[in-house]
Order: C-alpha cells, then structure tokens, then sequence
C-alpha cells in the first residue's frame, strides 16, 4: 500500500485528489496538511511514502514568511528515511520547475493532469522513479538544449574578437592560445549556432542578442 500525504492549503483541492486517489485500491491518504511546515511535521511523525506537494503555501516557519512547497520539500529531504515528494500545483514557470527539482522532489504534475496520470505518478514516485508532465518535461527540455548551445565564455571572447575582424592567428596572441585550439573553439561556435562561417556566425550572434 502507497501511504499518500495530501499537501495544499486549499481544502477544496485536497478533497479533489482524494477523490482522483479513492479509485486505486493500491493508494491509501494518510494525512493532510494546509502549510509548508505541517507537511514536514508530518513527514516527521511518518508512516508516509508520497507527498504530494503544491507550491504556494501559507506562513512558513517563523510565522512571517511564506514558505514554498520547494523549501518544504528541501527540508522533507533532510529528514532520515525520507518520502519522496511529487509536486501537483499550477504553476509551471521555469523558476518553479527548477526550484522543485533543485529541492529534491522526485516528480513534477500540474493540477489539470488527468485523473490516470496522477494516479500513475503516484505509483512512480513510491518507487523513486522521475515523474513529469508532458508540459513540464518539454519545458525542461528546451532548457537543456538551451543550455548546451550557449556559448562558452571563451567562445564568447573568440567570437567577439571574430566580429572585430581579428584573424585566428591575432585571436590566439590575444586569448593566448593556439590556432588549433582557436579554431576548435570556432567549430564549436558554428555547432552551436548552426552556421558554416565567421560571417554568419556573427551575423546568427547578433541576431540572438549574443553579441
């Protein structure tokens, strides 16, 4: 049996997920909880082997500040023998997703997913498998291949000096390196830019606002 905790400060959308939950005979909710510091309280208490968090919470620990369900998750992390978080919220942003993920939690829904889909994250995460929706997963995906065709601060420097009409040999004096390596360097920027050229490759760069 999958012990569920239901984390979200609206009483109507917990009422929502035990419902979705109800109908798989394998998931038993276990507990609530309307604040941040409520589920890691529980947690703490256990018998639990899924949180499923939302984002947005009421005051956090110092009664002050209001505590994300990120915080709580970092916090659900550091507890011995830990259950693994699945976030169910709203919000979708970058800034949420990568705070969730960076915080540990094992999967990442949004609130309009389909009944059989919370269902089937639920049994995912109780087995430490990643879990993401599809909007989600895509969103981090372009991230990534974002991330890998930026360039480097050195491919930065040789191009600038490129779009200064610097010749390889004028690069490598400058930068101190080699004309291989500034030629390797030049590779990886038309790879990343999808260009054959210096030409273009300062022609893609101002396009794109690199340089």
């Amino acid at each position: 049996m999958i012990r569920v905790l239901l984390a979200d400060d609206h009483h109507i959308v917990r009422l929502g997920l035990r419902a979705v939950l109800a109908v798989a005979d394998d998931i038993e909710i276990v507990g609530e909880a309307e604040t941040a510091d409520d589920a890691v309280r529980r947690v703490r208490e256990g018998g639990v082997d899924v949180v499923l968090m939302d984002l947005r919470f009421g005051a956090g620990q110092a009664g002050q500040d209001r505590e994300s369900g990120a915080q709580a998750t970092a916090r659900i992390r550091e507890i011995p023998g830990h259950p693994e978080v699945l976030v169910v919220t709203n919000y979708d942003t970058d800034v949420d997703i990568l705070g969730a993920v960076d915080a540990g939690a094992v999967g990442y829904l949004l609130k309009d997913a389909p009944p059989e889909e919370l269902i089937a994250g639920v049994r995912a995460a109780a087995k430490g498998e990643t879990v993401m929706s599809g909007a989600v997963a895509t969103r981090l995906q372009h991230r990534e291949e974002e991330r890998e065709s930026a360039l480097s601060p050195r491919e930065l420097d040789v191009l600038q000096l490129v779009a200064g009409g610097r010749s390889n040999r004028e690069i490598g004096t400058v930068l101190f390196l080699s004309e291989a390596t500034v030629k390797s360097h030049l590779a990886h920027i038309y790879a990343k830019l999808g260009v054959r050229s210096r030409t273009s490759a300062v022609a893609a760069a101002r396009a794109a606002g690199i340089l």
